[in-house]
């Protein structure tokens, strides 16, 4: 079976139930499918493959009812999401048949999944209104009135599977947007850390600090002095006062004290002796 039908969510529908067929994963089809698959070798539970003939995305699903507008396909409004078109669009509904699932990984799309007591049970439960899983569609659960949307992560043993009277494992990935408590923690301590280090300067070396000696042993009236380092010029600022040609050093001036006395000393002391 192969149709090309014009597609709608069921909140269109007029049905009491649209509410609930809309977070699961499965369609409402015109009677005219019915009678025409009825000729064929019949395949139980029927499933399709919904394809947009515009950008090729593909996703599977099984069939609630009979009871759509001739030409027309309902359809839970994720879907519609997943094939990436709008309520009106034409889609390619065919019969597919596929294998019975084993395994599949979850990735809920909202940290709000983890307050799920039991997040196994309640997925096994809703997965109820669905017939068959694609590996990349985010389908919608419904738990306490709160919708969940859950992507499928991987499936075996192949990309599209059928979850319909099978023993299937099931396992979930780390939520969109979800932080390891433990890790955060970590991080939250190394920035504490970091911010209550104390900055300790390294200590810098200053020449000539020691005291001086004179050579003939006397001692020495200049008193050694804190000296401060002199201060570089600030990176990035220029010397505006700075003239071509000339160099500059920048060396820390000693003051010396102002009450020290210079020794009365005698040029050539010694006794002349004449050469005659």
């Amino acid at each position: 079976f192969s149709a090309t039908l014009l597609m709608y969510p069921v909140t269109y529908m007029s049905d009491r139930r649209r509410d609930e067929v809309d977070t699961g994963g499965k369609i409402i089809l015109p009677p005219t499918v019915l009678d025409f698959m009825a000729n064929q070798t019949l395949q139980y539970p029927m499933l399709f493959k919904l394809s947009n003939p515009d950008n090729n995305i593909i996703t599977h699903c099984g069939v609630l009812e009979f009871v759509a507008e001739e030409g027309t396909v309902f359809a839970p409004t994720w879907m519609l999401e997943q094939l990436n078109v709008e309520a009106g669009s034409y889609i390619k509904v065919e019969a597919a048949t596929l294998p019975v699932a084993t395994f599949s990984r979850f990735q809920p799309q909202s940290t709000n999944f983890l307050d799920i007591s039991n997040p196994k049970a309640v997925l096994e439960n809703q997965l109820r209104k669905y017939a068959c899983l694609t590996v990349g569609d985010v389908i919608a659960l419904s738990y306490n009135d709160i919708i969940f949307r859950l992507k499928v992560e991987e499936a075996r043993p192949r990309d599209a599977v059928k979850i319909i009277e099978c023993d299937m494992e099931v396992d979930f990935s780390a939520p969109e947007g979800y932080v390891d408590p433990k890790k955060e923690q970590q991080k939250q301590e190394l920035e504490n850390n970091h911010n209550n280090t104390t900055t300790i300067d390294p200590i810098k070396f200053k020449p000539f600090s020691g005291k001086g000696h004179r050579l003939d042993g006397k001692e020495s009236k200049v008193t050694p002095t804190e000296d401060s380092e002199p201060e570089d010029p600030p990176v990035g600022i220029p010397d505006y006062d700075y003239k071509i040609g000339t160099i500059e050093f920048f060396r820390t001036e000693r003051s010396v004290p102002t009450n020290a006395k210079e020794e009365d000393t005698q040029s050539f002391p010694g006794d002349g002796r004449s050469l005659e």
